[in-house]
């Protein structure tokens, strides 16, 4: 598996792996042995950037969605009893009102999370040895994995601060959820911690900026919505 993702992201990763040491020693004489960390975080803001028309059309279809949903409760009462056909006839309603498009924002986000994992857990780019892997934060690799890392009084605190800051930003973009749409919505939120404890600390970074990036987009994007239910 690890050969078809080098096969088909090799370039983005060499391309990702001088960008983001470009960054680093821009910021280097500012933020000394963190320049890196911050590299990773400029890095994911400008993807973040880059993907904003995504991130309009996602509050357009959460706008129609909010919408949409006493139609949503209607198909839940009237096909209670038979669940087969109330999971098709809610994914035909789904198909037809077009807020799929919501999905967008995350589905183009891959791409660029597979090429930072990628990049923290390989040895050698382009068959040069990968100096980021010798970066760390207070003393932890970027490139070390929660349950490989040991349990430092560093690595504690690190992966500690990390997965809490993912957590806190996904109970409060689960708070945010409107009512009235599907409960395991809400635990969506949350599965960028079971992911963050699997992937090399350079890309839990890359998640905890990317969700927190789309927590604050929304707030801002629904605004008008949230400040005049309340």
């Amino acid at each position: 598996m690890s050969d078809f993702l080098d096969t088909v992201f090799g370039a983005p990763i060499e391309g990702a792996y001088h960008l983001v040491s470009a960054i680093a020693g821009a910021v280097q004489s500012v933020f000394g042995g963190a320049a890196t960390a911050v590299a990773i975080v400029l890095f994911t803001m400008a993807v973040r950037i880059l993907l904003l028309p995504l991130g309009f059309a996602q509050a357009k279809a959460e706008r129609k969605r909010e919408v949409l949903l006493p139609r949503l409760k209607e198909l839940q009462e009237k096909y209670s009893d038979d669940q087969e056909r109330l999971q098709r006839e809610t994914l035909a309603f789904y198909r037809s009102s077009g807020i799929f498009v919501g999905m967008l924002p995350t589905l183009a986000q891959i791409p660029f999370f597979v090429v930072m994992y990628r990049l923290f857990s390989m040895p050698a780019v382009n068959g040069q040895a990968n100096d980021l892997l010798t970066e760390d934060v207070l003393g932890v690799p970027l490139g070390s994995y929660v349950f490989g890392v040991g349990f430092s009084v560093e690595a504690v605190v690190v992966f500690g601060a990390l997965l809490g800051l993912i957590t806190l930003v996904g109970w409060w973009t689960a708070r945010r959820q409107p009512p009235g749409g599907p409960g395991c919505l809400r635990m969506v939120h949350y599965v960028t911690v079971v992911i963050a404890l699997f992937v090399p600390l350079a890309a839990g970074i890359y998640l905890l900026v990317t969700t927190a990036w789309t927590a604050v987009q929304r707030a801002i994007l629904l605004r008008d919505k949230h400040g005049a239910s309340s």
